[in-house]
């Protein structure tokens, strides 16, 4: 209101003044203060030009407001008065004013306050004037780019899809800048991810040129000194965050060019407090033309609980009341199913960041249970267990807190630390013993050498001692833990065989030893001695200067685990958030076995204990894939209660839950395996902590070779592994596109098909200058739909047609050249429920293709709706939704976006593979591919298989009379092929996306008499089985 009522006032008093001096006294009295004038209504015009909105300009205008209004009123009295008091401060206001005077002008200039300014305006003025905000904030952009994205590049499009399948969790993501400047700048792309999550894979194009990643191992790295270059940082650096770490690469991006990173990392979800939770940081540093998020869940269990949170950032903590989800967020949810959808226009992301720090995108959820020994998932051979039973009595706790009271943790730290401390004290159950211990340069214990009882009285005298802790000297890490073990040892020796309880230790620290024993593997040698696996350590860093490494370790080494903390509002809610995790154990001891003649490589199956809301996890394989089912049995202690769980679960169909219209499953390789990834996932991290706990160089090398072995298998980026960038020399297929018009639809679903690896050597790309309406030849001789298969007689001026009702997996040969040409194609069937009132059980359709080169090199062409993938000497994978052509030795691959793939063999020899994709698929639809033979020249006249044994055939058409029927004056159409008589009937079908009709005659009971041989024939054993010919054509 002060700055409202003095930017009013202070202008027009000044004018006011100026004319009431010009009318009374003459221009001549008053000209001389022509300066003073000026300086007073430029400081007033200035004053009242500035928004009082932005926080950091509040003190100024305050200053300016108050110096226009003391000048019009100094002014006015000096007119009245002329005493030599008022002459001396006209004098000195006249100074001031004419000194800043130019302040306005050099305000207005400041992209800064330009910036700012018009940010406030569009969050302050959004239930006002709607239609005023997209103006201001498209102004806003307008700004930004002239202020500072002249020294950096743009991000055109910030994208990020993740896909969750039964608590394993694979996230892609996908930025593109853009360079709009004509000399080189460089790009820096850094995403936080979760700190227990793994890269699996990361993809650089930078002006075109394809950069791929590969996971080595980290000795062969230092040996090789084949570090990254300054191109092509990338690094996993502890940033702070509360569980998350940066990963940071950076490119220079040529002038008037753009550059795209792909990101993919897999984690598995951790259940905590009765939910799973999945962050992804949306920090773009940047106001984003395009920016998206999409989580699909898949839990074969059924979706219990979800919750969408509003975006997490230091205005709004990770234990927020509200649950609404953030503006321009979308979920559909069904049983097994559900689907989160963030997409914010620029204006949404203005009204939340200025700077394109969004905050973290959060998901909750939780499943449907079983009651009795859990849920068990089977997948090609591996399996996933979850256990996380209800509904069980607590057990009592012995719980020490070992809590810094260094002078580090001077002020909101430790009011903090009080407040939670004060909050954790009241959740203390009656039959639950506690300690407090505070340590800095020296240790102070509540209560002497015992472990207390839970009661009011001890409550209210443990409150005391919290509040009398004052931070003060340094940090004596060791000696606070060996105190508070010597505590929980002492009463166990004298309590333990009388008494079930579980015993923890809350180690919480903001800093690092500064006195005493301050080197960390002799914290970690005397931490372990103290404890012998008695009880469990859990460590909680506060702020950004702990030793981190340090703690995860204690916890790791001792059963526990560790929390970051961040300094802000909301640490006392985390503190408590983590006791709260960890206050209610339910069972403690746990074994889980399976028969050792059904299983092998079972993960961690004996913990310590098992906490309310959290969930067990063991994964493993099955000797036998076709067992029918799996003895599990579970023994616990809960208390003085001996818990045992058996059960015999069914493996037929567990874990294998219909998608209908899951693309993203049927397309990914990686999605499928997702319970084998999981299992490495798991087994990667228990050899990390046995390396860990290893005490001799000789284990710790043998853990690492074997953890290093399984990394590399994976793709995993661990701390064994590191990330190196090879320059592919082959041109990405990204469209040329105008700058100022860019266009990227889609480009959130190309980490899904680009997988991080080198393209063929030799190999170049084109890309077309449009990807819309092209000619493409239309070849009869083709296998399409249910599936279909039309044959073309060219010389007979005859058309052949006939259908396979093969079964879901088949896999049929469609040509097979092997000893002559060198080419194979093979087609995998995938299934589909048929139509209602259709005549058959199941619809059948391709959803792979593959093509098997002997000649001049043995290469493999793998085709799927999604993606095609060329395996030569090195791999290259492509997506089917962005047009590109591909160049190698006597091949050409060149895929029309979402059309189709010509694969072109030695010039002679050419096959085009249609894409059929849904936008949304019926029940009885699949995305699937047609197959077509466009030049067969190349193709010897030994070719077979179901289409290649008919490329160099004649064929021709008899009528025979039926012998004495009603019918009598009809005769029967047969076809004469290879010396074999096949009845057929005149048909219509339609091929090439149903844009060309031809008339065929039709050959009934799949095919008989018209292949050589059955159609059984023609099944082999694999995708890339390229054995000799099934069945000669010599008859």
């Amino acid at each position: 209101m002060l700055i409202y009522f003095l930017n009013k006032i202070g202008s027009p008093l000044t004018i006011f003044c100026f004319i009431h001096s010009l009318c009374i006294r003459g221009w001549s009295k008053v000209q001389g203060w022509g300066w003073e004038l000026y300086a007073c209504f430029s400081f007033s015009l200035g004053a009242k030009s500035q928004p009082a909105a932005d926080e950091h300009i509040p003190t100024l205008h305050v200053y300016c407001a108050s110096l226009a209004l003391l000048l019009g009123i100094t002014f006015l009295l000096h007119l009245q008065f002329r005493n030599s008091l008022f002459q001396r401060l006209h004098s000195i206001m006249f100074l001031l004013g004419l000194c800043l005077c130019f302040i306005p002008l050099s305000l207005g200039n400041s992209p800064y306050f330009a910036e700012n300014n018009l940010a406030e305006i569009t969050m302050t003025n959004e239930d006002k004037t709607q239609s005023r905000v997209p103006r201001q904030a498209s102004f806003l952009k307008r700004r930004v780019r002239v202020s500072s994205l002249e020294t950096k590049p743009q991000v055109a499009e910030f994208s990020v899809q993740s896909t969750i399948m039964s608590r394993y969790a694979f996230t892609a993501v996908s930025c593109t800048m853009v360079n709009r400047a004509a000399e080189a700048k460089e790009g820096v792309f850094q995403m936080l991810i979760p700190a227990a999550a793994f890269v699996s894979n990361f993809t650089m194009i930078v002006g075109g040129r394809t950069y791929h990643s590969e996971v080595t191992w980290r000795k062969q790295m230092a040996k090789e000194g084949n570090e990254l270059g300054s191109d092509k940082i990338l690094g996993n650096g502890d940033n702070g965050d509360n569980g998350m770490e940066l990963f940071k690469a950076s490119a220079s991006i040529p002038g008037r060019n753009k550059a795209v990173f792909l990101l993919m990392y897999e984690e598995l979800l951790q259940r905590r407090l009765g939910m799973y939770e999945h962050t992804i940081s949306i920090k773009p540093q940047q106001l984003v033309g395009r920016l998206s998020v999409e989580v699909n869940i898949f839990e074969n269990s059924g979706i219990t609980a979800l919750e969408v949170p509003p975006l997490r950032n230091k205005q709004r903590s990770k234990n927020t009341d509200t649950i609404s989800p953030p503006p321009s967020t979308a979920i559909n949810q069904t049983n097994n199913f559900a689907r989160i959808t963030f997409n914010p226009s620029v204006v949404h992301q203005a009204k939340l960041s200025q700077n394109g720090i969004l905050g973290d995108f959060v998901i909750r959820y939780d499943v449907q249970r079983e009651l009795s020994v859990g849920d068990l998932q089977v997948l090609n051979g591996y399996f996933v267990h979850y256990f996380a039973p209800t509904n069980l009595p607590p057990l009592p706790k012995n719980v020490v807190f070992v809590i810094d009271t260094s002078a580090s943790m001077l002020g909101n730290k430790m009011k903090q630390t009080k407040e939670a401390l004060f909050t954790i004290l009241k959740d203390l159950r009656p039959q639950d013993h506690f300690n407090i211990i505070g340590f800095s340069k020296r240790v102070k214990v509540w209560q002497q050498n015992q472990m207390v009882k839970v009661s009011p009285n001890n409550i209210r005298d443990a409150k005391k001692f919290i509040y009398s802790l004052y931070p003060t000297g340094e940090t004596n890490i060791n000696e606070g833990i060996h105190v508070g073990a010597q505590l929980l040892n002492n009463y166990l020796a004298s309590n333990g065989k009388h008494e079930k309880s579980v015993s923890l230790m809350i180690f919480l620290t903001d800093g690092r030893a500064t006195i005493g024993e301050i080197e960390s593997p002799k914290i970690l040698g005397n931490t372990k001695n103290a404890i012998q696996e008695k009880f469990c350590l859990f460590s909680i860093g506060f702020g950004n200067d702990v030793d981190f490494n340090l703690l995860e370790k204690l916890s790791l080494e001792n059963c526990g685990m560790m929390r970051r903390i961040q300094e802000n509002e909301d640490a006392a809610s985390q503190l408590k958030g983590f006791y709260d995790e960890i206050g209610t154990p339910l069972l403690s001891d746990i074994r889980i076995d399976y028969p050792p003649d059904s299983v092998q490589y079972v993960t961690q199956n004996m913990f310590y204990n098992y906490f309310n809301g959290s969930e067990i996890v063991v994964a493993g394989k099955l000797v036998n894939r076709s067992s029918e089912t799996l003895h599990v049995e579970i023994t616990a202690s809960n208390g003085n209660k001996y818990v045992v769980l058996e059960a015999d679960i069914k493996l037929e169909g567990v874990g294998q839950a219909e998608m209908i219209g899951s693309e993203v499953i049927e397309d990914n390789k990686e999605y499928k395996n997702h319970i084998e990834r999981l299992w490495g996932y798991l087994t990667f991290k228990e050899l990390l902590t046995s390396w860990h706990k290893s005490d001799t160089i000789k284990d710790k090398e043998e853990i690492m070779d074997k953890a290093s072995k399984l990394a590399l298998h994976y793709h995993f980026v661990t701390p064994f592994t590191l990330l190196e960038m090879k320059d592919s020399g082959f041109q990405a297929d990204l469209p040329k596109e105008e700058l100022t018009s860019l266009s990227m639809d889609g480009i959130g679903h190309k980490l899904l098909n680009l997988q991080g690896k080198k393209a063929p050597q030799g190999i170049t790309g084109s890309s077309p200058r449009k990807t819309s309406k092209q000619n493409t030849s239309v070849s009869k001789t083709s296998a399409d739909g249910d599936p279909h298969f039309v044959v073309d007689f060219p010389l007979n001026k005859m058309t052949v047609c006939f259908n396979i009702d093969g079964e879901p997996g088949d896999i049929l040969r469609l040509v097979s050249d092997h000893k002559n040409s060198g080419v194979t194609v093979n087609g995998q069937l995938i299934g589909a429920p048929a139509p209602p009132n259709g005549h058959k059980k199941h619809r059948t359709y391709f959803s792979r293709i593959t093509i098997i080169l002997n000649k001049p090199k043995r290469s493999y062409i793998e085709i799927t709706p999604s993606k095609v993938i060329l395996d030569s000497k090195d791999r290259l994978i492509l997506s089917t939704d962005k047009s590109t052509t591909v160049k190698g030795e006597d091949l050409v691959i060149a895929v029309l976006a979402n059309s189709n793939i010509t694969v072109t063999v030695q010039g002679t020899i050419s096959f085009v593979i249609l894409v059929h994709h849904y936008k949304n698929p019926a029940p009885y639809q699949r995305n699937h591919l047609g197959f077509y033979i466009s030049n067969s020249k190349g193709l010897s006249s030994n070719s077979h298989g179901l289409l290649g044994q008919f490329l160099y055939n004649e064929v021709k058409i008899t009528k025979v009379p039926l012998q004495a029927t009603n019918q009598t004056s009809d005769a029967a159409t047969l076809l004469s092929v290879r010396n074999r008589l096949v009845p057929v009937i005149r048909k219509q079908r339609k091929i090439y996306n149903g844009l060309h009709q031809v008339d065929c005659w039709f050959a009934k009971n799949n095919a008989a008499k018209l292949i050589d041989g059955t159609y059984q024939d023609y099944l082999v054993s694999h995708l890339f089985d390229c054995g000799s010919d099934l069945i000669t054509n010599e008859v």
